[in-house]
């Protein structure tokens, strides 16, 4: 069913942001996905490093996911070049794609629109800042840790929590276009992703933020079906929803999506050990406790299991979002 003229706003990053898209751009056609560029790891942190370019791979998944190209298309922007590549190994053909289209134009915004012109995208896609930022994560016991890319790894390493996490410089600027786009937005859809290093880190741009929580769009939070070992440890739906407040000083989430479906033991078994990971839980007094904040709860069967891997069934999500919300 369509909703073409639902205007809705994406915040987040990684395969979270991706997955949501998949399903988001069957109902509506005019679908802004704003995307963290804090990256600092894997091949998308040697292109920043390399070409002083904004990271490109969260934007790539999400380009990806909002194309409608050929298959030929897509597998090619997934293409990753393995170890026998010499010094492309673990590099992807998407982000060079972008890479080489920054190039072209010096300019990283118009070279995205042109990668979303030759992968025929719905909607657009826009990073939440231009400018080159470094996250930040400090912990309850007072050490930082610097760099995306490490904040999981040595926070589960080190065994700590992360208290609050941040940017330098610490103003910087979101492109104009986001923020007249959330102006306009009947919903901005939070999540998911990774709470510390995907969703909040978009709300660390003050003025996205303001223009966010300022917005007579409805707001709602997909909350993560699994905690995040060295992020989320034990969190539960209250716990990922206060983390968003904390980190904007009031609560202005409307809504809450919260997987109640129970995961298979041997599912549940595999990521607790490979990831310490465990499903995230809500009860009736965190539903009342949530309610009573001024946040409505969604529940339900949210959740996609394939080859024991879990993701959020992106189309009953983007359904159910919009049945309640609209």
């Amino acid at each position: 069913m369509s909703h073409d003229n639902l205007k809705i706003v994406t915040v987040g990053g990684g395969t979270g942001s991706s997955v949501l898209l998949y399903g988001m751009k069957n109902f509506t056609k005019n679908i802004t996905a704003i995307v963290t560029v804090a990256d600092d790891g894997g091949g998308s942190g040697v292109l920043r490093e390399d070409l002083g370019m904004l990271p490109p791979g969260d934007i790539r998944a999400c380009l990806i996911a909002l194309s409608n190209s050929e298959n030929e298309m897509e597998q090619l922007m997934r293409f990753r070049f393995d170890e026998n590549c010499g010094r492309l190994a673990g590099q992807s053909f998407g982000n060079l794609f972008i890479a080489a289209l920054n190039g072209i134009y010096g300019d990283f915004e118009i070279g995205l629109k042109e990668a979303s012109k030759v992968l025929a995208i719905t909607g657009k896609v826009l990073p939440m800042t231009l400018e080159d930022v470094t996250l930040y994560a400090e912990l309850e016991d007072g050490s930082v840790i610097e760099g995306e890319s490490n904040i999981t790894f040595l926070t589960r390493k080190s065994g700590g929590r992360i208290k609050r996490v941040y940017l330098e410089p610490e103003l910087s600027k979101p492109p104009f276009e986001s923020l007249e786009d959330i102006k306009k937005a009947d919903i901005i859809v939070l999540g998911p992703g990774s709470l510390y290093t995907s969703v909040i880190p978009n709300l660390l741009v003050e003025d996205l933020r303001d223009a966010i929580m300022e917005s007579k769009a409805k707001k709602v939070y997909v909350c993560n079906v699994m905690t995040q070992a060295g992020e989320t440890d034990n969190f539960s739906a209250y716990d990922h929803l206060k983390a968003i407040i904390t980190h904007c000083g009031k609560n202005f989430i409307d809504y809450i999506l919260v997987n109640t479906t129970e995961i298979p033991a041997e599912v549940k078994l595999k990521y607790k050990y490979k990831d310490s990971s465990s499903p995230v839980y809500i009860n009736d007094e965190e539903i009342k406790i949530i309610e009573d904040m001024g946040t409505k709860v969604i529940t339900g069967d949210f959740v996609d299991i394939k080859h024991n891997y879990v993701r959020h069934n992106a189309e009953e999500v983007s359904r159910k979002i919009i049945e309640k919300v609209k």
